[in-house]
C-alpha cells in the first residue's frame, strides 16, 4: 500500500519575528545580526512580500 505525501506547510513569520528569535539565544546584536545575515545567505530563511519571493542582498 502506497502512503499517500502531506503537504508541509510552513509557518510565515515576519522579519522582526526572525531578530527577535534570534536575539534571545545571541549574546549581542553584532551576533545577532550575524546569525541573520547567515540565515539569509544560506537560503535556509526566505523573504516575502504578499506571496512573491524577495531577494535578500547580504553585503
Amino acid at each position: 500500500m502506497k502512503k499517500s505525501l502531506k503537504k508541509v506547510t510552513r509557518a510565515s513569520y515576519s522579519l522582526g519575528d526572525l531578530i527577535l528569535a534570534v536575539s534571545s539565544v545571541s549574546r549581542n546584536n553584532r551576533e545577532t545580526v550575524a546569525a541573520v545575515a547567515d540565515l539569509l545567505e544560506s537560503g535556509r530563511v526566505r523573504l516575502n512580500s504578499h506571496g512573491r519571493k524577495v531577494r535578500a542582498r547580504v553585503c
